[in-house]
């Protein structure tokens, strides 16, 4: 007939990040990445290839935007710099086995 306060009070939800983390032990924060070519008002070239291996995988695979945190205007002039630099010999296409 009466309402328990104390069960309300258990039912409510807070929006607090506090409480995901003690439900969610997988509960993670992030630091939001930035992209290195903003922040350094730089551009991305083929010849500056020692600074291009960051962003590549050591099989040869780019890294994606995800991972990296560059911006989808960089990534996509840095996609055509490594494609350069392997054509010009200065990255491997693969690792060699």
């Amino acid at each position: 007939m009466y309402k328990d306060i104390d069960s309300h009070q258990r039912d409510s939800r807070t929006d607090g990040h506090q409480d995901g983390f003690k439900k969610n032990p997988n509960f993670r924060f992030f630091k939001k990445k930035t992209c290195r070519f903003c922040d350094m008002d730089r551009v991305p070239d083929y010849k500056e290839f020692d600074f291009l291996k960051k962003f590549v995988t050591e099989q040869g695979k780019i890294l994606p935007r995800r991972i990296t945190g560059t911006s989808a205007k960089h990534q996509r002039r840095l996609a055509l710099e490594v494609k350069k630099a392997r054509y010009m010999a200065l990255l491997p296409f693969v690792k060699k086995y």
